[in-house]
């Protein structure tokens, strides 16, 4: 029986998401609650190493499914290693990203369709989030917020601006597909405004 609660982070490159989680995990922490933070790809020894071959820009050569499936395969030991074990003791799990960016990338930027689902629904099993939090911004926004970080871009964000756009339609649809699950919000507002909406969807949550 689950005890604690799943909650991923969505939106597009340079959408805020980072910001937004540490928000949320101090306020839940200050709350009393037993909060783990989490990443994707990422959250563990072996899945940190295939966040570094996956976002590594000199491997532009990578097929397509390649990176579906190490996406899948990375996401598959965090679940097993961090995610459920974390759920099943009674945490409230952050997760910064999670199956709907393999749909939103690999099955709509990408192309690759349904496969993609298919792929994770082995690597998740039932681990879905209880809440996903889908923070919404126009791609040539999120181009910008990112080169004014003045930091390297890594194989991902180099990606043709009809890649994020189609990336984004993706995480449209998404929302439309999943109601009940999906909360989306438009990023273009303040810190302070979008932080105040992801604290009364959640503390909604955590009443249920």
């Amino acid at each position: 029986m689950k005890k604690g609660l799943f909650i991923t982070f969505e939106g597009g490159d340079g959408s805020g998401k980072s910001t937004q989680i540490g928000i949320l995990r101090d306020r839940l922490a200050e709350s009393g609650y037993d909060v783990l933070l989490t990443r994707e790809p990422g959250g563990t020894k072996i899945s940190e190493k295939i966040r570094s071959i996956i976002l590594d820009k000199e491997n532009s050569e990578m097929d397509d499914m390649t990176e579906a499936m190490l996406y899948a395969s990375a996401r598959a030991q965090l679940v097993s290693e961090v995610i459920r074990p974390a759920v099943e003791e009674g945490k409230i799990v952050i997760c910064d990203r999670f199956i709907d960016s393999s749909i939103a990338y690999q099955a709509y930027g990408r192309g690759l369709g349904d496969a993609v689902a298919v792929i994770n629904s082995y690597a998740i099993g039932e681990c879905m989030p209880d809440m996903t939090v889908l923070l919404k911004v126009n791609p040539e926004i999120g181009s910008r917020r990112i080169s004014e970080r003045n930091e390297d871009r890594d194989r991902i964000e180099l990606a043709s601006e009809q890649f994020h756009k189609k990336v984004y339609e993706g995480y449209l649809d998404l929302e439309k597909r999943y109601p009940e699950r999906i909360v989306g919000i438009e990023a273009d507002r303040t810190i302070e405004e979008i932080a105040a909406v992801i604290w009364e969807k959640i503390s909604r949550l955590i009443g249920e």
